[in-house]
């Protein structure tokens, strides 16, 4: 048996890209996937396709600016499964442009998701982990806010928001709980589909020319997911090595 096998996973952002990929990798290991994204046919197509694997899942539309879907996710895993082991608040926008363009909307929109999604995991999911005794927090955050660079403030900013919110939780979780950040760098996923279009052009070629596969980001969230108790993986980076 792994450390996987059992585990009742909740992940954001599970309809593509690396949710989609984590989910496929943490059923094949035993896991039993909760899916949560906004395209609920993706859901149901995902949910299909991890059951004639032989794994379990089961999927609830999810928009993570609304609490109540957070809740309603939460609940989905304990109603069907009787426990929430691990949350991975992997839902995430990067809507880049210059500061200059003044696209607040799109910014608002950047701390919606980015930020206070995460933030309603973590007001859904704590006191079910407090009344278990346990539960594992792994956020994904991102190498931009490692490394900042041009049209990528505010997107750094959240990300590097939730990384400090992530140590906060950490030192406060106490030895029963686990939390872990997971930081990619150039993956192969549709993140740049609405981003502005001159930008996109750069970010594109860029990632046709160096982004590594979703399924290793999932692999480093399966390495810290599987580690015994009381073993506390807390930050992964993970880029391709011809990134900068």
């Amino acid at each position: 048996m792994s450390g996987i096998e059992g585990k009742v996973v909740a992940i954001t952002g599970a309809g593509s890209g690396i949710g989609e990929a984590t989910a496929l990798l943490l059923a094949e290991r035993g896991a039993r996937v909760v899916l949560g994204a906004r395209r609920a046919e993706r859901l149901e197509a995902l949910a299909a396709r991890i059951e004639k694997a032989g794994g379990e899942a089961a999927w609830v539309r999810t928009d993570v600016t609304r609490r109540e879907d957070l809740s309603g996710l939460v609940r989905l895993a304990r109603e069907r499964y009787g426990k929430l082991d691990v949350l991975v608040s992997n839902a995430g926008v990067g809507l880049i442009s210059p500061l200059d363009d003044l696209r607040v909307e799109d910014w608002e929109e950047m701390i919606d998701v980015n930020l206070k999604g995460v933030l309603y995991g973590i007001a859904e999911a704590l006191p079910v982990f407090r009344e278990q005794g346990f539960g594992h927090f792994v956020n994904i955050v991102s190498t931009a806010g490692l490394r900042v660079t041009p049209l990528q403030s505010v997107y750094a900013a959240t990300k590097n928001a939730v990384r400090t919110l992530s140590e906060g939780l950490r030192q406060e979780a106490g030895e029963g709980l686990r939390v872990t950040v997971v930081s990619p760098g150039f993956v192969r996923t549709d993140f740049a589909d609405r981003m502005d279009a001159e930008v996109k052009v750069q970010i594109v070629e860029k990632m046709d020319s160096i982004a590594i596969p979703p399924a290793a980001v999932a692999r480093a969230v399966a390495f810290a997911v599987e580690q015994p108790d009381g073993v506390d993986v807390g930050d992964i980076v993970v880029r391709p090595t011809a990134q900068d």
